[in-house]
């Protein structure tokens, strides 16, 4: 199956988390087929109104200051 959406490809998180941050491009980092995509929320709601799994990707802040990634699936 083909899938098609606007988004920018990356092959690991960090590289989609920087430029995020350097760009201004998108909103949300998602994780598709083992590749990680920066998109705008409105592409991943699409994704997953069609049923695709993947999974929103957050760079989260851990009480003592320390930095974990965390995924939260969708239509898994």
């Amino acid at each position: 199956m083909t899938i098609t959406f606007n988004a920018i490809e990356f092959t690991n998180v960090h590289e989609a988390f920087q430029h995020l941050d350097a760009s201004g491009y998108g909103d949300s980092v998602i994780s598709l087929n083992g590749k990680y995509y920066l998109t705008y929320k409105p592409e991943a709601e699409r994704l997953a109104a069609a049923g695709i799994e993947f999974a929103y990707v957050f760079d989260h802040e851990m009480p003592d200051g320390s930095w974990r990634i965390m995924t939260v699936p969708v239509n898994d």
